[in-house]
Parts: structure tokens; C-alpha cells; sequence
């Protein structure tokens, strides 16, 4: 808005400028470029009392005010060109903020689609690390199971080792009895008397 306000202060002030050259002032105080100037000139801080006031003057009477040395001319020209350079600065100031906002946001896209990245990395890997979860659950659930099973097995064969180590020792004890009568029959049978029994 400010731009375009400017552009428009600096076109009439350029066709202001070329009407006196060609000796059109008159004429020229009827357009639309004239009020322009008027509320250039009423409203400006820039411009000097005296200058204002020779300005306003000019616009007011038209025609039948004669500025001497085309000191009107100069207001006006200096006047544009101060413009002109105040838009330039203006241009170049908004041109920068422009580039400087485009770079952020450039740098802020970037930032963006790399959190994103990151994000979406993240999310991947809580996503298998709950699936590897679960899984360590089901196996720790199949190890609980097993150990359980080896757990029983192992009762049960506890159980059925002492009962084969006590079949095993009235085994042995058994045996152990037997082998003492044997021995004690051997001994009976190889005595003399038993010798003398068999032979009558």
C-alpha cells in the first residue's frame, strides 16, 4: 500500500514537472495529479515551511502565479527525487525482508521435514520395539510353560529315582541275605558231618 502510495506521489509529481517545462502550469493545477500534489504537500514533513508554502500557493492560484527562476520546478524535482530515493530505500529494505523471510521459511521447511523424519523414524521403531515386546512376552510365557513342564519331569523323576534307589537297596539287601545263606549252605554241605550224612 505504502508502495503504491509513494508511486503514485512520485507519477504526479513527475507530471507536474513536465507541464512547467512545457509552460502548461495552468492547465496543469485542474488534474488529478495536482490534488494529488496538494495532499503531498499539506501532509509532507519533509518539506521546508517555505517551500510548502510557495507549492500550495501554486496549486491554489494556477495560472495567475508566476514562480520566479522555475523555483517551483525545482521543489518539485527535488521533491521527487527525495521520494524516489525514500522508495528506493523502502524497496530495498522490503526486498530484503522478503529474501530473509523466504531463507527462515526455507530453513523452517527444512527443519520441519527432518522432525518429521525423525518422528516418523521414531514411531517406526517404537512400533517394532512393541511388537518385539510382545514377542519376548509370548516367549517368556512358552519359557514359564516349559520350565514348568522340566520342572514337573524333574519332581516326577526325583520321585521315581528314590523309589528305584529303594527298590535297589532291598535288592541289594535281598541279595546281600541270599548270598549268606548260599555261603552258609556251602559251608553246611563241605563240613565233614554233612560229608558223612550223604555218604551213609
Amino acid at each position: 500500500k505504502e508502495k503504491a502510495e509513494q508511486d503514485t506521489n512520485i507519477a504526479a509529481i513527475k507530471k507536474a514537472v513536465t507541464a512547467l517545462e512545457k509552460g502548461m502550469g495552468g492547465s496543469f493545477v485542474q488534474t488529478t495529479a495536482a490534488q494529488v500534489l496538494r495532499s503531498l504537500a499539506s501532509g509532507s514533513q519533509d518539506m521546508l515551511d517555505a517551500d510548502r508554502q510557495e507549492l500550495v500557493a501554486f496549486l491554489s492560484q494556477g495560472s495567475e502565479y508566476a514562480p520566479s527562476s522555475g523555483s517551483i520546478t525545482g521543489i518539485l524535482k527535488q521533491l521527487g527525487d527525495e521520494m524516489s530515493a525514500d522508495l528506493s530505500a523502502i524497496t530495498a529494505t522490503e526486498e530484503e525482508a522478503v529474501k530473509n523471510h523466504e531463507a527462515m521459511m526455507s530453513a523452517k521447511t527444512k527443519e520441519v521435514e527432518s522432525l518429521t523424519a525423525t518422528v516418523e523414524t521414531k514411531t517406526q521403531q517404537i512400533g517394532e520395539l512393541g511388537m518385539s515386546i510382545v514377542q519376548m512376552k509370548a516367549d517368556l510365557s512358552d519359557t514359564q510353560a516349559t520350565l514348568l513342564e522340566d520342572k514337573k519331569y524333574l519332581a516326577d523323576l526325583e520321585q521315581s529315582c528314590a523309589t528305584k534307589t529303594s527298590e535297589w537297596e532291598e535288592r541289594s539287601k535281598t541279595r546281600a541275605e541270599e548270598l549268606v545263606a548260599l555261603a552258609d549252605t556251602i559251608k553246611i554241605l563241605n563240613d565233614d558231618d554233612a560229608l558223612d550224612l550223604f555218604k551213609s
